[in-house]
């Protein structure tokens, strides 16, 4: 029989084998689902819909700016405008990237940022600069003049109409402005909104602006008159943009509201709506500060019906646009995701990573390709129009909760030939690796199962390096197997409950059992105990004199099935008995009545036997607090004097109990109204109590005396 025949599952018992100290069922970390390979970190990678890893498309550096932050870029022709800035007193910049690669920077200056770039028409383009908003006019030769200076602090987004026209949209308050040819301006439309953040013209000539806080599209015609096409139901809208078909790709950043049509009626014909002020503050940071993470692309046919084609709660859309196949890219932060949208109903692969943490911006180069800007750092990439040679994907950080023993790695996968994909795996104790993890290991060489070598830790890693020779190697799943150490359960709850309350079961006739005794043991209980789930619905309260219920929660670190045993003692004793054995329940009820009285302590132990070996398991214990128990009644002695006929007379009660407080004492002369009595002393508090009753002389023989201890037990006694 070859190695190779014994197979991945001879190969993880050979591994574990060595390794008995642990728990007795490895566990398997499986990678395998987008979801689940979208958690680590890709680079020239690509993820579709089923969870397949190949090699992505290649990308090109058109230039590398010299600023962290590149928000928007244009083309006009043959030549790329890009713009952005620093963040701070440094400054923003713009720039013009001819075909050949060489740019040229018309317009630096210190204390702005450039947010937002629109072509005037004849190879030149407007700018937008913020704080203490203006606008700039750049011609093709570089010459920069101001166009405009609105009031408004902000300068976030602007349109051309093919006229010449050019639309503004500020913040803090969200204004659009109108600025002829000619450079006069006016109002044009105030949308209530605390942010205009994006602007675009559609076939017809007519505005669409999108505004922040709340994050409403409008489109408004060439009298001012607007309309809501979509409350998106998320903090602002920050990307508009038309196809030749009239289709509107609508890009909306920030978590969806509850109570928001466009968050919860995919589907929904836009309708007339108004908007909300809010106030909040501006940044530097590529948008108003206002949106979290998350957000949503939208699809708005020409006739207003609206869907989503993705969203996210952790990747924040900045852009989207249609690529030369029909297919939407999608850029993202804060990882410089981008992804591609195809098909009815959308399915959305993973197309690529920048190097970059954001993807601000997208331009259609005249090939079809597309061009798209990053920011941290500041940079223009083209798609390439080949696959990348090589692509690596470095998972997320596994957490085996306690330090573990690696078992097998194997993984699923197609190579082609020429390709290849090599395996490796880093071993930790820190929950971000460093300097103080393991090296990577060498690459395995065994998909079908290959031992993990890496040093036994808390955290696992593994990455993927995928060649390719033509055609692309898939990678569809990595599994790795570990045994954590085995650690003790533990009783974080133990709750003794008041004497004679019990629970009965539920049932659907007869007379329901009590929950705990002598009933919904495990099959392999010992017959002296029982127990039933405190999660399983228990019947109603019942009163059962004699009877102790107990309840306990616990939990076992490494998820084991417990057992439960449970046993006692007298106070004055060292030596515990066991009431019950392998329970697999947390309630149990103790009939006493057969136990002599006295102080008792109950001590409940879980045991993960069932999950380990027995050399290795372990056990936690927990105790009740010192209770009674007292199934002896108190005995009553009445001392009576007889007197003259017709007098009255005291008679002295006097009541004991050996376990138990003296609760209550009640006399009757008819045998079916009692009368209550209290102690000479004023409280019913110890183990012997004394009470006196005046009577006429005679009643004396009528006289019954009640008395009651603490546990319920009841004696009476007459004065003869």
């Amino acid at each position: 029989m070859s190695h190779r025949a014994a197979g991945p599952v001879a190969l993880l018992l050979a591994v574990f084998a060595a390794f008995a100290a642990h728990a007795a069922s490895p566990v398997f970390w499986s990678v395998s689902t987008q979801e689940e390979f979208l958690e680590g970190d890709a680079e020239n990678i690509s993820i579709d819909a089923d969870g397949r890893l190949r090699i992505g498309p290649g990308a090109e550096t058109i230039h590398d700016a010299d600023a962290p932050f590149l928000w928007t870029v244009v083309r006009a022709g043959d030549v790329l405008w890009i713009a952005g800035g620093s963040g701070d007193e440094t400054g923003g910049l713009i720039r013009r990237i001819d075909a050949d690669g060489s740019a040229e920077t018309p317009w630096r200056d210190s204390g702005f940022d450039v947010h937002a770039l629109a072509p005037d028409g004849d190879g030149g383009v407007y700018a937008a600069t913020s704080p203490d908003g203006q606008v700039l006019a750049i011609d093709a030769n570089g010459s920069t003049r101001n166009w405009f200076d609105p009031d408004e602090t902000y300068v976030w987004a602007l349109a051309t109409q093919s006229n010449g026209t050019l639309f503004v949209g500020t913040g803090n308050p969200g204004r659009i402005y109108r600025v002829a040819p000619d450079g006069t301006a006016a109002l044009f439309y105030d949308t209530g909104a605390t942010h205009v953040r994006a602007l675009a013209i559609d076939s017809a000539g007519r505005l669409l602006a999108g505004a922040g806080s709340p994050g409403h599209l409008f489109r408004i015609d060439a009298d001012g008159e607007a309309f809501v096409l979509l409350d998106s139901g998320r903090e602002e809208i920050v990307s508009i943009r038309e196809s030749d078909d009239g289709v509107m790709l609508v890009t909306a950043a920030g978590q969806a509201s509850e109570t928001a049509g466009g968050a919860s009626s995919p589907g929904a014909v836009a309708s007339a709506a108004t908007a909300a002020t809010a106030v909040i503050s501006a940044s530097s940071a590529g948008g108003t500060g206002n949106a979290g993470p998350g957000g949503a692309v939208y699809r708005i046919a020409p006739d207003g019906v609206w869907d989503i084609v993705w969203d996210s709660t952790e990747a924040t859309p900045y852009d989207a646009v249609h690529d030369a196949g029909g297919g939407i890219v999608i850029g993202t932060g804060p990882d410089g995701k981008l992804f591609r949208v195809v098909g009815e109903p959308p399915t959305t692969t993973l197309l690529t990573t920048a190097e970059a943490q954001q993807v601000t911006g997208f331009a259609t180069e005249p090939d079809g390709r597309i061009a798209w800007t990053t920011a941290n750092p500041g940079a223009v990439y083209r798609m390439a129009p080949t696959l990348a040679g090589t692509g690596s994907y470095l998972s997320a950080v596994h957490d085996a909760e306690t330090i573990a023993t690696w078992g097998v790695i194997r993984w699923r996968a197609t190579t082609p030939e020429g390709g290849s994909i090599r395996l490796q795996t880093r071993s930790g104790n820190t929950a971000t690796p460093g300097d103080t993890w393991s090296a990577w290991s060498e690459p395995y060489d065994a998909a079908d199962g290959a031992a993990i070598t890496s040093p036994r830790a808390r955290y696992l890693q593994w990455r993927a390096e995928l060649r390719a020779s033509g055609e692309t190697p898939i990678l569809r799943s990595v599994t790795a197997a570990y045994l954590p150490r085995n650690l003790a359960p533990e009783i974080t709850r133990l709750t003794l409950h008041a004497p004679g309350r019990v629970y009965q079961q539920t049932a659907t006739a007869g007379d329901p059992p009590i929950a705990g005794l002598n009933g919904g043991r495990d099959p392999a209980a010992q017959p002296n105990g029982g127990a039933a789930s405190i999660g399983t619905p228990l019947g109603r309260q019942v009163y059962r004199k004699g009877l102790q219920a107990f309840a306990w929660e616990a939990s076992d670190p490494n998820n084991d099935a417990l057992r439960y045993e449970v046993r006692y003692r007298a106070e004055t004793e060292d030596t515990w008995r066991v009431l019950a054995r392998n329970l697999a329940d947390r309630l149990f009820t103790w009939d006493t009545t057969s136990t002599p009285d006295g102080t008792y302590v109950v001590r409940i132990v879980a045991s993960d036997a069932t999950a380990n070996a027995p050399a290795n398991a372990l056990t936690a214990t927990r105790d009740t607090a010192p209770f009674d128990v007292d199934n002896t009644p108190p005995r009553i002695e009445v001392a009576a004097t007889d007197g003259p006929a017709g007098g009255e007379t005291v008679v002295r009660v006097t009541v004991t109990d050996a376990q138990s407080a003296v609760a209550r004492v009640e006399y009757t002369l008819d045998a079916e109204s009692w009368q209550a009595i209290y102690p000479i002393d004023g409280i019913p508090d110890g183990r012997e109590e004394q009470f006196d009753v005046t009577l006429p002389v005679d009643e004396l023989d009528r006289l019954v005396v009640r008395a009651t201890d603490g546990m319920n037990n009841t004696s009476t006694a007459g004065a003869r």
